[in-house]
């Protein structure tokens, strides 16, 4: 078990995640965020949960998500990203279903971003928000867990990181922190991601 995604357990990622280093960024000047990495199993596949934003939003029109948003006062990173499921897809999932953290992952555009992983199982009604969310995917852990392609970009020292998925790519922050999940998820590997960059069109 753990080539890749099609054959990992709710038990062997929650106990990867228990053990895993993570890092936190203390940077409280700095808007803060979380993001859902929650699995479901469509099929009998565990597969993660994308969503394409609706064309109309200000900010990253289109491009492909994690459910996630900023957080409210008072919110932990926990609360806020089962939250953002809710509203985003109607997920409703409970503190129980949450498995651990990942890296905080620094944007340029100014915000800390959380990623909390989470365990959904079976989710068949999935209503995406119309205001937020163009189409929600269940994309299968053994598509995500390939290697990325790696950009040099002359805005940064740093490579621009890419995850192919269905004929397009993942950007960073999505795709640092799918990428980040999954060498942990399927394979029990510690990878950092916080210093993969963005594509330049991300950074507003």
């Amino acid at each position: 078990m753990g080539e890749n995604g099609a054959g990992v357990d709710r038990e062997t990622v929650a106990a990867r995640l228990a053990g895993f280093p993570r890092v936190a960024a203390e940077r409280p000047e700095l808007r803060q965020a979380a993001v859902a990495v929650c699995v479901t199993v469509h099929d009998g596949v565990p597969c993660l949960l994308l969503t394409r934003r609706a064309r109309r939003l200000r900010a990253h029109a289109g491009q492909w998500a994690l459910p996630g948003g900023r957080r409210d006062a008072g919110e932990t990173a926990e609360q806020a990203a089962l939250r953002e499921t809710a509203e985003e897809v109607g997920l409703d999932l409970d503190a129980g279903a949450v498995l651990g953290l990942l890296d905080d992952y620094v944007t340029r555009s100014g915000y800390v971003i959380t990623p909390v992983a989470c365990w959904a199982g079976p989710a068949s009604e999935l209503t995406p928000s119309e205001a937020e969310v163009a189409s929600v995917h269940q994309i299968p852990l053994a598509d995500l867990d390939v290697p990325p392609r790696f950009i040099a970009i002359p805005e940064s020292a740093a490579p621009v990181i890419q995850l192919p998925l269905l004929g397009g790519y993942l950007h960073a922050p999505t795709a640092a922190i799918v990428h980040q999940f999954c060498r942990i998820a399927c394979h029990g590997e510690v990878v950092r991601v916080t210093h993969y960059e963005q594509p330049v069109f991300a950074w507003r």
